[in-house]
């Protein structure tokens, strides 16, 4: 397959996108609650003032911390409070429409949120750790074309409820709430985060926000800044917030080392090309204190796996603390790419590691149950489009 060759792709607006119409009337749900609107919440709903502190610890802690759905087990706090908070409240995580598991273990969830839509989760597990893939929108505006959620319409954000439900929803499936009085067991089964699912993160900046700061209270689902990841194609005046306000580990979907391609690949690169974008994750390792970013750069046969190419990356982010995470491109049905030879791969893969960067090849995982993201969605939403329809749409030629 011959390289693309630059197009006329629409650039991605860089405002935030459409947000979630709250349902008039019912019950307010705790779970994506912030401290600070759990506290201002339960005051609202009859909590006197003074016994708020004590309230809201306790609460936060059934909530998120051992994961109860039913006011009736809070049992350190007495009979009328709990009635006052099931008049009030409701403790919902997104419905599980169907679950998937691979021959390799890895889960692909298809969960439906208010309004109906449905979004992607996916959980990986591996020998070291266990990472849930999590979506932030209802499809993408970002039509990245080797990505199958690029061909989805977005439809809109996730609230902070829908972005925390999905881990809740996946400890829930895999059993891993602690039981109160039993031995503290430190073995996580969902021990990383990353947001690499449906959608763009950072144009859903402040509910990623709001639910990864309740993701890593300590006092809830506890885990590090260190553990979660967040994967951005690039909108550049939101890297430094993220650094500020989130603090997580930084991942960019890079996949190109020109212009003219990456423009179709990754089209906001045409808002903010590459030159731009290498100036704002120079400074993000200062900011938030993370110790390196994470380029993401899935190999596409013809298109970016040469020797230049690897050559051109690592001169693109020298003086960047960072490690190249190398993805063979998950193929699917109506797919205008193909993946690069595992020779290529392994190629591409030592010009980088000779040059000083970790350059692991990611293991494809749960090519079986089709685990690429939005690729289960698509499945239950649509029928499949022809290759010569999704080239079309993507700029490129089929």
């Amino acid at each position: 397959m011959n390289a693309p060759q630059p197009v006329q792709a629409a650039i991605t607006q860089d405002v935030l996108t459409i947000p979630r119409k709250l349902p008039e009337g019912g019950l307010a749900n705790l779970a994506g609650m912030t401290r600070d609107e759990m506290r201002a919440a339960l005051i609202a709903a009859g909590t006197p003032e003074k016994q708020a502190k004590m309230r809201l610890g306790q609460v936060w802690q059934w909530v998120y911390h051992w994961g109860v759905r039913d006011f009736a087990q809070m049992t350190n706090l007495a009979k009328d409070y709990r009635a006052l908070l099931a008049a009030h409240f409701t403790i919902d995580r997104p419905e599980v429409v169907s679950k998937q598991v691979s021959a390799d273990g890895t889960r692909k969830y298809l969960v439906r949120i208010a309004g109906g839509h449905e979004v992607e989760v996916v959980y990986i597990p591996e020998e070291d750790r266990g990472t849930l893939c999590v979506s932030s929108q209802v499809g993408c505006t970002l039509t990245c074309s080797f990505c199958h959620t690029g061909t989805q319409k977005l439809v809109r954000n996730l609230t902070a409820a829908e972005i925390v439900g999905q881990v809740m929803m996946a400890r829930d499936d895999l059993g891993e709430w602690p039981v109160p009085g039993a031995p503290k067991d430190e073995t996580r089964l969902l021990s990383n985060i990353v947001l690499m699912g449906m959608g763009e993160p950072l144009y859903n900046f402040d509910a990623v926000r709001d639910a990864m700061k309740i993701a890593m209270d300590g006092e809830g689902i506890g885990l590090s800044r260190r553990r979660i990841t967040l994967s951005t194609s690039g909108v550049v005046p939101e890297i430094a917030r993220a650094a500020t306000e989130i603090g997580c580990q930084l991942a960019v979907s890079f996949h190109a080392t020109t212009d003219a391609v990456r423009d179709i690949l990754v089209p906001i690169n045409k808002r903010w090309n590459i030159a731009t974008l290498l100036d704002a994750l120079r400074a993000y390792p200062n900011l938030s204190n993370s110790e390196r970013i994470t380029f993401e750069y899935v190999m596409l046969e013809g298109v970016n796996d040469s020797d230049a190419d690897a050559h051109r990356l690592v001169e693109l982010i020298r003086g960047i603390p960072a490690k190249i995470n190398l993805i063979p491109f998950n193929e699917w049905p109506g797919a205008p790419y193909k993946r690069s030879s595992g020779n290529r791969i392994h190629a591409f893969a030592d010009i980088i590691y000779k040059a000083g960067y970790a350059s692991p090849i990611r293991t494809p995982r749960g090519e079986d149950i089709m685990a690429a993201c939005g690729q289960l969605k698509s499945a239950t939403e649509r029928a499949r489009k022809s290759r010569a329809e999704i080239a079309a749409e993507a700029g490129l030629s089929a």
